[in-house]
Order: structure tokens, then C-alpha cells, then sequence
């Protein structure tokens, strides 16, 4: 599995794009795509679903693999186990089960 920057790297290749030309899509300096690329910087947040339509994949899945990256950079920064991706796991599942029984009370 790659990084969101080697994500971005490998899909503006496919599309023969040189920095310069897939960063004017997004608003984006050439050295700013460069410095994403390779995980200096991250890609604005803002322009995840016109990422996801212009590469043509679920923004789904590019969300998914934004956040996941961001994840992963604080797992490291808090020097944690790997284990810290199941507790999430399972903590996402409990809150969204938790706002499910919640929504369903009448007042």
C-alpha cells in the first residue's frame, strides 16, 4: 500500500500530467505538489471530491485514503503499536452504533 502522496504521484502518471499541469487542476504550485507527493505537505482537504472526479474513483475510497495517512502520521508521531488501528476500529463501530440507537429515541 502506498501513501496518499505516492497515491497522487502514481494516478498523475497515468494521466502523463507533469506536476505543473496537475496542480493548475487544484489550484496548486508546482513545488507544493512536489513537497505532497512526497509527504511534506498534505493535499487540501477542500479539493477531495474534484480529486476524486477528476481521477475518476470514488471519493470514498480518496477520503479513505487521505485520512488514512493522516492516521498512520499520528500513530507514529505517538510512537504507538499498530493495535492502535483495531481500537480505532472497534471505537468507530461502538459510535456509530451508539448514534444509531440515539437517533432512534423519541423525545
Amino acid at each position: 500500500m502506498a501513501t496518499f502522496g505516492e497515491f497522487l504521484k502514481k494516478e498523475r502518471n497515468k494521466k502523463g500530467l507533469n506536476q505543473s499541469d496537475f496542480g493548475q487542476h487544484f489550484g496548486i504550485i508546482m513545488t507544493d505538489v512536489s513537497k505532497i507527493e512526497n509527504g511534506r505537505k498534505k493535499f487540501p482537504s477542500t479539493q477531495l471530491e474534484k480529486l476524486a472526479e477528476f481521477l475518476n474513483i470514488d471519493v470514498v475510497k480518496i477520503k479513505d485514503l487521505f485520512v488514512a495517512d493522516i492516521l498512520v502520521e499520528e500513530a507514529q508521531k505517538y510512537k504507538c503499536s499498530d493495535a492502535v488501528f483495531s481500537v480505532a476500529e472497534s471505537q468507530s463501530r461502538y459510535n456509530k452504533e451508539k448514534n444509531v440507537k440515539q437517533s432512534k429515541m423519541k423525545f
